[in-house]
């Protein structure tokens, strides 16, 4: 493809416009021949250093920000290549990428899921039910990536600009035509996504976490609305929950910009551009207000799932009907409602979203369970935030019929616990809890993790995550500084503190392991090393029951 084909706006060209490009980098050591390299400052590393090494690796055009002696000495030297000035590395990436691989969106229906919570879940049913319904289905996300049914590793939740692009690309050259991808905060923020034209929108939920790159809740907020605001298509669709805070605030944004019956349509320098119409629908779902396009109501939720009736006035037809899903839990019966929510926004029949939702049983690392056989409920999660832990520790409480009043981190304003409608048998057995928080993240959310967790369980047990680049015992330190009862110990040794846990199980009990989820490794110094929640889980219950086995024997 050449080079002036590609070219976004507002850059300033030195050398041969009609060059033919392969492909484009934003990682020197990536380049391959004929390749354009973008120069990209990073949070820790800066790509207009990386440049002569780029050229040397076979880039044919360099794309870059500032004009420095270094870069002008470059110019000079590889006068053989195409210099391209542009204003916003981040920005003429995402418009390279999409412009050289064809504007592959344009093929697709492109369904974003953002949120801090439920986005792998929701993506999950959304492809069960779109594929339930005929449709061929890729999608981008925190587990793999998938085209069809063709599994890659996920390097990001949200890849890079050039890789989501190309991702879009083969989906589309495949057959999918529908595209479901989780996109995160730090995506949005950094313009991963931009240039992509989005049908629909899903808004799950804003709690704290990632505050060590936003800094406040506003930007963390502001940064997720602009899947919103800015990206998704006219006609397109904006699913929001309507019970979170958030939720009402994103809704109301929408709202009065949708009031103003037109929007200012950015342009690729980041400058306001023409005022064009736009005309996005608007679909809340919700578990308390009766009058959101989506409501679930008498709702039932067991280990063996989650039951509840329906009421939608999605495009002006009322549907009522009874939706049963395995997936346990009242953040799962949100996440069904999202996927619902987003599926009827396409068009899709009732009939096929039923059999969707009720034909995906687990989803890896979330809400998991590991049955071998034992006389205890062990579950495997994701849940590395203070909300997902409490939503975790809270579905826990209610499956043993353990009164939540009282109990949660929001208390009455939340009024979470009015929606598990408790059983009769009163107190079950105890709940036991694995966590730890991982390093070189939000530290402010560790001490009310660690509150959560000990108010929540019967027993905790605090160990290590991913430290990263800290210190383990400084992480946990942290944790303690929240826990005002005694009912934990620490354990450094994420393996130690699992064996531990099956060997304090009883019959009855809740064993609930989480922060790491579906993650095979566990990151230390810069380093992967080789670690899976639920293989340690299972090997620790396989431990335990040949000794319980060996004993009946004798």
């Amino acid at each position: 493809m050449r080079l002036r084909d590609i070219l976004p706006e507002h850059c300033i060209l030195h050398g041969d416009i009609d060059r033919e490009v392969n492909g484009i980098s934003y990682d020197s050591r990536k380049v391959k021949t004929g390749d354009i390299f973008v120069a990209i400052k990073g949070e820790h590393l800066d790509g207009h250093d990386f440049i002569e090494d780029a050229i040397k690796n076979g880039a044919v055009a360099i794309g870059y920000e500032r004009e420095t002696k270094a870069i002008s000495e470059y110019r000079r030297k590889y006068h053989h290549a195409s210099w391209i000035k542009i204003r916003d590395s981040r920005d003429a990436i995402a418009a390279l990428s999409q412009n050289f691989y064809g504007r592959p969106s344009e093929e697709l229906s492109v369904i974003g899921i953002t949120g801090t919570n439920g986005k792998t879940t929701t993506s999950y049913l959304l492809k069960s039910i779109l594929e339930k319904s005929g449709q061929d289905v890729g999608l981008v996300g925190t587990i793999a990536y998938l085209i069809k049914d063709v599994a890659r590793e996920a390097s990001h939740t949200t890849p890079e600009s050039p890789d989501f692009q190309l991702l879009l690309r083969e989906m589309a050259n495949k057959g999918c035509r529908h595209v479901i991808t989780e996109v995160s905060s730090h995506s949005l923020l950094q313009k991963r996504v931009d240039y992509t034209r989005f049908k629909v929108a899903v808004f799950t939920n804003l709690t704290r976490d990632h505050l060590d790159y936003h800094e406040t809740m506003e930007d963390y907020f502001k940064a997720k609305s602009k899947l919103f605001t800015e990206l998704l298509s006219d006609n397109g669709s904006a699913i929001v929950n309507r019970d979170d805070p958030y939720g009402e605030k994103l809704i109301t944004l929408l709202e009065e910009q949708r009031g103003k019956s037109a929007k200012l349509k950015r342009r690729p320098d980041g400058e306001d551009g023409d005022l064009v119409p736009q005309s996005i629908r608007i679909v809340t779902y919700s578990l308390k207000h009766r009058n959101a396009d989506i409501y679930a109501f008498d709702i039932r939720t067991t280990f063996k799932g989650s039951l509840f009736k329906l009421k939608s006035t999605v495009c002006d037809q009322v549907l009522e009907d009874e939706i049963f899903s395995p997936l346990v839990g009242i953040k799962n019966v949100y996440n069904v409602l999202s996927a619902i929510s987003a599926a009827l926004s396409l068009a899709v029949p009732l009939s096929a979203i039923k059999e969707g939702i009720a034909r995906l049983d687990v989803v890896k690392g979330r809400l998991e369970k590991v049955d071998l056989g034992q006389k205890f409920l062990a579950v495997v999660d994701y849940a590395h935030t203070e909300d997902a832990l409490e939503g975790l520790l809270l579905t826990a409480r209610h499956l043993l019929g353990i009164s939540t009043s009282g109990e949660t981190i929001a208390g009455a304003a939340r009024s979470r616990e009015n929606l598990f409608p408790q059983p009769k048998n009163g107190k079950g057995g105890k709940i036991i809890t694995v966590f730890g928080c991982g390093g070189n993240r939000d530290r402010g959310k560790r001490p009310m993790m660690g509150d959560i967790a000990v108010r929540l369980s019967d027993f905790v047990i605090v160990t290590s995550d991913n430290p990263r680049d800290e210190e383990p015992q400084g992480i946990m330190r942290d944790i303690e500084q929240g826990m005002k009862a005694d009912n934990y110990v620490v354990i450094q040794d994420r393996g130690v503190a699992i064996n531990m846990a099956v060997d304090l199980a009883s019959p009855g009990d809740i064993l609930l392991v989480a922060g790491k989820g579906h993650e095979e490794y566990q990151e230390i110094r810069g380093t992967r090393h080789p670690f899976s929640d639920k293989v340690t889980l299972e090997n620790a219950i396989k431990r335990v029951m040949s000794k319980t086995t060996f004993r009946s024997n004798c």
